[in-house]
C-alpha cells in the first residue's frame, strides 16, 4: 500500500539521518580526545623541540625527564598526605614547579657533565643519552620500587563533562588542553619577547655567527636544556593524572614526541603545536579501525613518506644553519 511504501521510506530516512548524527557525534569525540592526546604530546615533545633545535642533540634520555616529573608529583602529593591532607587540592599546583626544578637541575648536570663534551658527535650523543636513560630508570626502581604509584586527582580535575551523544571529556584533560597551551603560550612569549629568546633563536639559526657576535653559546645550551628538560618534568605532572607512575613511563612517549618534532619542523615552536594536535587526532581516529598499536604504526608509515616529500617538516627553521 502507499501509506507502508511511504512509512518505510520515512523509516529509512530516520535511520540514515540518526546515523549520520551518531557519525558527527563520533567524529567530534575522535577530536576531542585527539585534542587530549596531542596535548600530553605537545608537553612531551615541546622540550625536546627546544633542545634539539637550539644544541642539536637528541636526547634518549628525554622520556625519563616525564618519569622524573611524574614522581616528583608522587613525592609532592605523599607529602600533602602527611601534614596537609585537607590541602590536598592543591598539590598537583605545588608538583608543577617542583617537577620543573628536579627535572631542570638533572637536565642542567647532564649538560654540564657529559653532553657538551659530545657537540658534534651525534653517535656518542645518542649512546650516552641512552644509558643515563637506564641508569635515570634504574636509580628510580631502586628507590621507589618497580610497581606503580598512586598519584590522586585533585576534585577539581575528578568527574567528566557530558558533551552530548555519548562524547564525554574528563575534566582532568581537559586541564591538561589548558595547561599544554599555556605553557606553549608562556615558551612563545619567551622566545619573541625576551633577551634569552632572542639569543636562543640566534643560537638556533646559526651557532658560530652568534658567538661572533659575543653570544655566549655554551651558556645558551645550558640554559636551553635545563628549562627544556624542567617543561618535560612538567609533562610528568600531567601524564601523572591520567597514566600509570612507573620507571618505564617516559618510554610510551619518547618517540612520539620525536614523531611530533620531526614532523612539525626541528627547532619550531608552532610546528611542535600542529605536530602534536595533528598526530593526536590521527591517532584517535585510526584506532576504532585498525587498533591502537597498529593505528600508531600507520601514522609512523605516514610521517616516513611525509619526511621523505618535506625533509625539514612542516614549519622549517629559515637560517644559513637551515639551509646548510
Amino acid at each position: 500500500a502507499p501509506e507502508t511504501l511511504a512509512l518505510r521510506a520515512a523509516a529509512a530516512a530516520a535511520i540514515v539521518e540518526i546515523d549520520q548524527r551518531l557519525t558527527a557525534w563520533a567524529a567530534l569525540g575522535s577530536v576531542l580526545q585527539g585534542l587530549s592526546l596531542g596535548s600530553v604530546l605537545l608537553l612531551a615533545a615541546i622540550g625536546l623541540a627546544i633542545t634539539f633545535g637550539v644544541m642539536g642533540v637528541i636526547n634518549l634520555a628525554h622520556g625519563e625527564m616525564v618519569m622524573l616529573g611524574a614522581y616528583a608529583t608522587f613525592m609532592v602529593q605523599e607529602l600533602f598526605r602527611t601534614f596537609a591532607p585537607g590541602w590536598f587540592d592543591w598539590s598537583v599546583l605545588v608538583a608543577i614547579p617542583a617537577a620543573f626544578l628536579l627535572a631542570g637541575a638533572v637536565g642542567v648536570a647532564i649538560e654540564r657533565g657529559i653532553i657538551r663534551f659530545l657537540y658534534g658527535r651525534p653517535l656518542e650523543t645518542l649512546l650516552a643519552t641512552w644509558g643515563i636513560s637506564l641508569v635515570l630508570r634504574q636509580a628510580v626502581r631502586t628507590i621507589f620500587g618497580p610497581t606503580n604509584r598512586e598519584v590522586g586527582n585533585p576534585s577539581w580535575m575528578s568527574g567528566a563533562m557530558d558533551i552530548g551523544g555519548d562524547v564525554v571529556l574528563t575534566y582532568n584533560r581537559i586541564w591538561i588542553i589548558v595547561f599544554a597551551l599555556m605553557v606553549f603560550a608562556l615558551l612563545i612569549f619567551i622566545q619573541r619577547r625576551t633577551r634569552f629568546g632572542l639569543q636562543m633563536r640566534a643560537v638556533t639559526q646559526n651557532s658560530a655567527m652568534a658567538r661572533s657576535m659575543g653570544i655566549r653559546s655554551a651558556r645558551v645550551d645550558a640554559l636551553t636544556f635545563g628549562p627544556g628538560s624542567g617543561i618535560a618534568g612538567m609533562a610528568g605532572v600531567a601524564l601523572s593524572q591520567i597514566d600509570n607512575v612507573s620507571p618505564n613511563l617516559g618510554q610510551g612517549y619518547i618517540v612520539d614526541s620525536f614523531m611530533v618534532v620531526v614532523f612539525g619542523g626541528v627547532g619550531n615552536l608552532w610546528g611542535t603545536l600542529v605536530g602534536g594536535f595533528t598526530l593526536g587526532i590521527l591517532n584517535k581516529f585510526l584506532e576504532p579501525y585498525a587498533g591502537a598499536v597498529l593505528g600508531k604504526i600507520f601514522v609512523l608509515i605516514g610521517i616516513i613518506l611525509f619526511i621523505q616529500w618535506r625533509p625539514r617538516g612542516l614549519f622549517a627553521l629559515r637560517g644559513r644553519a637551515a639551509e646548510s
